[in-house]
């Protein structure tokens, strides 16, 4: 089997013009950026305002194991299987992160035969996107400590500076930094912080903001500090909304590519599931609905993260309606979750297997709660057994889910076949009636405790002294209305990344609260996930190369 980035470097491209015409759209209504990649301009955002809703259809998946579950390789093979009907379907998809693309976890341009391309630059600086949002990120925290340098007039503690200065890429020595060393004309002396440019509020903001309207908005609710009286100080009090939203102003379009079968993909914006909100832009999963019958789109990492937080913050605040969930595993991951080791997971194992798929089982549990017709698609390699497939099968339908296999990484669209006729059917047949999970009306800490129990399974939450008072605090300050947004590992379905499968009578701890008021959201960091991830001790970095003819070698 070749590579990814082989099989993408031999796809004849079309050009994103003839793309674009798939789904009756014209030259103008495009800014291309090259041959293959475009932005979509403001003026047929607008002109699509009134045409039909398309349905739209989440694919989420089991917690992400070393096995490889294929979330997004599922979501791009689904929306090719649907253009393969004759289905007018579009994908609307993240922009990958520099961070993990050198790190560990690779790229999100899929994988096999269900990718989006060009690939090499969808990985890396794409239209640039991640680059205006590290920019305007940054800009504040200058603007900030510059307010502060010529005289503080707005009174800032600087003990209480929340605002984070933010980098692409996974770099740990810069968690913990103090700038301000040297002359007086240098600044003053603070402890400062990097974040991942993904979970960044500015990431979070780019991805809900409705327009250009109300990305200054939400730019201006932006809290940076608070002041010696304890009140937030925010960006529009630093007069930077407007240079910000300046940076912004092309990242805000959505951007246009293709799959390896030519299907429109809109892929825009990244905030990473375990740190931040995990699904692309509201203005692109809008703009899809009114440019197809069909939108495939997908929410990161687990559907303990990545779904959880699509229904309850992106559907929330975006009022979106889903019609129909994809939930993805692999037989490989549930035999993971059931004790085998990674070397072993080729060799069948009913019994691991009987172990594992508690994890799935949970899930399924989880999405019910949402009241979103449910389809699991069991991601197919080789080494599965029939007898294995059959056990799969079998669980699902037992609770009330529509089954199918997906080949979509060896075959593409065709691989995808069964995966788009059962969606289809349950389209037709299960009626949505898609609500979230908790009332605003709750208090924040009421939340919290809902998500932990109802979705994670956990028997209570335990807060630190400091979330304690960082919960009183916000409540008090007028944001108690806010959805939570929780940072946890991506790994487990409780906050410690080592209990796999489904794990019980176990706690929940949140350790610091913060508000993303622009964003609209509280976020609660529980466990010790981080939110400046760090390389591991061999970087998928090592192996990514750049030949004498410009061809880009080792990304997947």
């Amino acid at each position: 089997m070749k590579t990814d980035i082989e099989i993408a470097q031999e796809t004849a491209l079309w050009p994103v013009l003839s793309v674009a015409e798939r789904i009756g759209m014209q030259p103008d209504d495009l800014e291309l950026y090259g041959k293959y990649k475009a932005k979509i301009s403001e003026e047929y955002m607008e002109r699509i305002k009134k045409n039909p809703e398309g349905r739209l259809i989440l694919v989420t998946a089991i917690n992400p194991t070393p096995a490889g579950e294929g979330k997004t390789t599922v979501s791009i093979g689904l929306a090719q299987a649907f253009g393969r009907m004759g289905k007018k379907a579009v994908l609307a998809l993240r922009e990958p992160s520099l961070g993990p693309c050198f790190g560990i976890k690779g790229g999100a341009a899929g994988g096999g035969y269900s990718q989006v391309v060009p690939m090499e630059e969808l990985n890396l600086h794409f239209t640039g996107d991640f680059h205006a949002v590290t920019s305007a990120n940054n800009l504040l925290a200058a603007l900030l400590d510059n307010h502060i340098q010529q005289g503080n007039d707005l009174g800032i503690d600087m003990r209480q500076v929340v605002w984070k200065r933010c980098l692409d890429m996974n770099d740990r020595a810069l968690r913990n930094i103090v700038i301000g060393l040297g002359n007086k004309a240098d600044g003053f002396v603070r402890e400062d912080h990097f974040i991942i440019t993904v979970a960044s509020e500015i990431m979070a903001i780019l991805c809900l903001a409705s327009d250009g309207k109300d990305l200054k908005e939400r730019l201006g609710r932006i809290i940076v500090a608070y002041n010696l009286q304890g009140k937030p100080v925010t960006a529009a009090d630093l007069n930077a909304v407007g240079a910000m939203a300046a940076l912004l102003k092309d990242a805000m379009k959505p951007n246009l590519i293709q799959t390896l079968e030519h299907t429109p993909a809109l892929v825009h914006g990244g905030p990473f599931a375990n740190i931040a909100h995990g699904c692309n832009s509201v203005r692109a999963t809008k703009a899809a609905l009114k440019m197809a019958d069909y939108v495939i789109t997908e929410a990161g990492f687990g559907a303990d993260l990545g779904a959880e937080k699509f229904f309850d913050i992106k559907c929330r605040i975006g009022d979106l309606k889903p019609d129909a969930v994809v939930l993805v595993a692999t037989v490989r991951a549930l035999k993971y979750n059931g004790g085998v080791p990674k070397e072993e997971l080729a060799s069948e194992n009913l019994a691991a297997l009987e172990r594992g798929i508690v994890n799935l089982e949970k899930h399924i549990e989880n999405l019910q709660k949402y009241g979103v017709p449910i389809i699991c698609t069991l991601n197919f390699f080789v080494t599965d057994t029939s007898a294995e497939v059959d056990y799969v099968r079998r669980f699902c339908e037992e609770r009330n889910c529509e089954f199918a296999l997906s080949e979509v990484w060896a075959k593409g669209g065709e691989g995808g076949l069964e995966l788009a006729r059962k969606t289809l059917h349950t389209l037709e047949t299960k009626e949505s009636g898609f609500h979230v999970l908790y009332e605003s009306s709750l208090s924040l800490k009421e939340k919290i405790r809902t998500v932990a129990r109802e979705i994670y399974g956990a028997a209570g939450v335990s807060f630190t002294a400091a979330a304690e008072t960082q919960l009183r605090k916000l409540e008090e300050l007028g944001f108690g209305e806010m959805p939570v947004c929780m940072a946890k590992t991506q790994y487990s379905l409780s906050d410690d990344p080592a209990k796999l499968g489904r794990p019980e009578h176990f706690d929940i701890t949140v350790r610091e609260v913060y508000v993303a008021a622009g964003a609209g959201f509280i976020v609660a960091l529980t466990g010790t996930v981080m939110t400046m991830p760090g390389l591991p001790k061999k970087p998928a970095a090592y192996g990514i190369d750049v030949n004498d003819d410009g061809v880009i070698t080792g990304l997947f």
